[in-house]
Order: C-alpha cells, then structure tokens, then sequence
C-alpha cells in the first residue's frame, strides 16, 4: 500500500482491473470542468477504458477507495527527475473532504526519484488552483490554448532533504 488511511479511505496503486471504475470516476469529476470552460469533449471525458489501462499500466496511478469504491484517481508519468502528474480526480460526492490532498501526497511519497513536480488546469479551475498553492505548487507559465482556455502549468519542487 501507498500512503495510508485519509477519513476512511485508502489510497493504493491502481491495478489494470480498476480502469472501468477509475474511468467513469473521472468523467463524473471532469463534467464540471467542461461546464466551466464549455466544451463537452475536453480529454479526460473523451479518454477510452483502454487508454487509462494502458496508463495504469506504464505509470504510477493511485486509487481512492471508501468502503471498496473507487472514490479518486491520480496519475504520475516519470520523465527523467521529473513527474508529470495528471488527471486528479475526486468524487463529486466525496469532493471537500481532503482526497485530492491526500492522492497528491500520496503521489508525492510514491515517487521518490522525482526531483518536481509538474501539471497544469485551466485559469477557471478556480478549487484546483487553490488546491495545488497550497501543497507547494507554483506557477511557471501560461500558454493560451484559445478564447475560452488558458492552460496554468505548475511546478512543485521537492525539498533535496525529502526522501
């Protein structure tokens, strides 16, 4: 197991058997962020069931569970002493309650090579741009993907004394 017990959920690594319920968890969570920026076909609800097997399998996904439901995902890609970290997602149920937190520390802990960490959202995502300040993330640019987007991207720089 990764991590540990975070209000009664656990947070452990994604198996390949896990891709349906980790797929429709990230829909629901992302229909929000497409409401945001309208636009219905945004990646992470146009993603395929064999797309995210294929991720679990050839990067660190973590998994939430509350009582054996996936309630949260996380994905983290390692390039050289980097992880690009992706596709954090909650519950809207379980959203407030310290999950995407605790799945990003979680990463965090998983992946001890990585010397940073980077992701990006949109300038509207208001609760993910908070979310990410406050666990050490900062801002390194933005880049204008059209009218209505502009991408955020964020890094988080591991402390050299930080295992």
């Amino acid at each position: 197991m990764i991590g540990g017990k975070v209000l009664l959920v656990q947070i452990e690594r994604a198996r390949a058997a896990d891709a349906g319920e980790i797929l429709t968890v990230q829909r629901a969570a992302y229909v929000s962020e497409a409401q945001l920026y309208g636009d219905p076909y945004i990646p992470p609800l146009v993603e395929s069931l064999e797309q995210v097997r294929k991720i679990i399998e050839s990067a660190v996904m973590l998994k939430a569970l509350d009582a054996g439901r996936v309630v949260g995902a996380v994905r983290g890609q390692v390039s050289g002493t980097t992880c690009l970290v992706g596709r954090l997602v909650v519950a809207p149920d379980h959203q407030g309650r310290g999950i995407g937190t605790a799945l990003l520390a979680a990463l965090h802990e998983a992946v001890p090579e990585a010397r940073a960490f980077d992701l990006f959202t949109g300038h509207l995502s208001e609760a993910n741009l908070r979310l990410y300040r406050r666990l050490g993330y900062r801002e390194t640019r933005r880049e204008r993907m059209d009218d209505h987007l502009t991408l955020i991207h964020l890094r988080r720089q591991q402390d050299p004394a930080t295992p």
